[in-house]
């Protein structure tokens, strides 16, 4: 299918976008390039763009990024593609930077901009500049999308009250801000969305994720009617074939140097061919081999243990890494009070449990949990609350008891009070390309998630472990 003018505008403005904030001295240089990029069918395996920690890349199994398919096409009424909030350059999702790039070059008139999801409420006046950029603020900090989700028939809570800046949220449809997960490295998943709401539409990834195509479409592209089979295909084929990986660091230079198995490198040993499947290295068991739980979920960085010999700055950085990969797989600390292991009875509930970063990131490779685990570990908390967040007090219907949180997550899909405040982990790589992190945007920089698992549960790193660690997340 052709693409149509507007897409081709659209394409034209992504290109100004990934370009404006790329920090490349020669801008006119790249503008040219990537506007023609942008207007290109195709964009070359493993092409990079620069993020906050070096460069990030994407890989197709097809052999090339096909721009030609439905994830590229306005299928809705309202303008927006798939593309809208996946964006090759930010790891297939968004950044506050980018989105701030675009609306200042549509004055806000872009396909993000739209009042049913992208504005602080519905019902926002978008009239004017700016009245468009107060609408749209929660979309430009902290590239959030609204989910308007009501409490569940049945739930074993109701809403008792409400406190939303902007004045929409009720029972009948909470204002749930959150950030756009990417479209890459899918084939990790076992949960959709962060609340896990789609996982009901299917017994496997696929079907889930063609159902998720077409009400994804529906809701945000606000298309009246359901995509069709082929669409919903095409799209879902194609994002089963991206992974997407930091490139290059700025200090270690090409992350798949000296054998290693990071970066971007040949299919042989990308991330594309990772063995994965539900239940894989469980903390129960592997699901297939019965194996009990390895620590160890990264390895890609294990052979500059012994590859690594220079002295330089590059070297340095890179030893850095694979202190930092260590730092992750076994540091352990203690996790206590968190919804979801401290009361789950399949660990004892446990009032503490001596765990490693990779007790709730235990995919190899991918650092997401291999089965569906959601967990409550503070990130909606009422104490964690900003001022721009609504805020909903619950009541449990059998008990009186009340709880306070900015999102009950994955409760609204279960009607159940134990999950009140339990998303899904995301998978880890691609980290540096599309902060701010959590499912709220609370965490701006990889540091300041650092910092709050550090306070949640008393980390005593040392300062270099917390360094190397730092430079671990950003070479993912």
């Amino acid at each position: 299918m052709k693409s149509t003018a507007l897409e081709l505008m659209y394409r034209v403005v992504a290109g100004l976008t990934a370009t404006t904030m790329s920090g490349c001295v020669a801008v006119d240089a790249e503008l040219t390039q990537d506007t023609a990029q942008a207007l290109n069918p195709t964009d070359s395996n493993n092409h990079q763009y620069n993020d906050s920690s070096g460069t990030v890349s994407s890989f197709s199994t097809v052999g090339f990024i096909d721009q030609t398919g439905p994830f590229f096409q306005a299928l809705g009424s309202n303008g927006r593609m798939c593309f809208t909030c996946h964006q090759t350059d930010q790891a297939w999702s968004i950044t506050p930077a980018a989105v701030l790039a675009r609306f200042n070059a549509t004055s806000g008139t872009d396909p993000i901009f739209r009042p049913v999801d992208g504005a602080n409420s519905p019902d926002a006046p978008v009239s004017t500049v700016d009245e468009r950029r107060a609408a749209y603020s929660m979309l430009l900090s902290k590239g959030l999308i609204r989910i308007g989700l009501p409490i569940p028939a049945g739930a074993e809570f109701a809403l008792q009250a409400v406190s939303d800046p902007y004045g929409h949220a009720s029972a009948a449809e909470l204002s749930l801000f959150r950030r756009p997960l990417p479209s890459t490295n899918i084939r990790f998943l076992n949960t959709v969305m962060w609340d896990g709401r789609e996982n009901a539409s299917g017994p496997t990834l696929d079907a889930v994720l063609l159902h998720q195509a077409n009400t994804a479409t529906v809701s945000h592209a606000q298309r009246a009617t359901p995509i069709s089979a082929e669409q919903a295909r095409g799209m879902v084929d194609f994002m089963m074939g991206l992974t997407t990986t930091q490139h290059k660091d700025v200090d270690a230079k090409d992350l798949a140097a000296s054998g290693s198995n990071g970066g971007a490198v040949t299919p042989a040993v990308m991330l594309s061919t990772q063995l994965t499947y539900p239940g894989i290295n469980d903390l129960f068991g592997d699901a297939r081999t019965g194996k009990p739980f390895d620590p160890h979920v990264f390895t890609m960085y294990d052979i500059w243990a012994t590859s690594l010999t220079g002295t330089g700055d590059k070297e340095t950085a890179r030893r850095a890494i694979l202190r930092g990969a260590g730092v992750f797989n076994t540091r352990s600390f203690t996790i206590s009070g968190v919804s979801g292991i401290n009361d789950e009875p399949a660990f004892g509930s446990p009032a503490t449990l001596t765990a490693t970063c990779t007790t709730c990131h235990d995919a190899p490779s991918a650092g997401n949990h291999s089965v569906p685990a959601p967990l409550n570990i503070g990130i909606a908390d009422a104490a964690r609350r900003t001022p721009d967040m609504p805020l909903y007090t619950l009541v449990n219907l059998a008990t009186g008891a009340t709880v306070k949180t900015t999102d009950p997550g994955r409760a609204l899909v279960t009607g159940k009070w134990k999950d009140i405040g339990r998303f899904k982990g995301p998978i880890l790589r691609g980290l540096s390309a599309r902060a701010p992190y959590f499912h709220n945007g609370s965490a701006a920089t990889l540091d300041d998630a650092v910092a709050f698992y550090v306070s949640r549960f008393g980390i005593s790193f040392t300062a270099q472990e917390r360094s190397d660690l730092l430079m671990f997340l950003r070479s993912l």
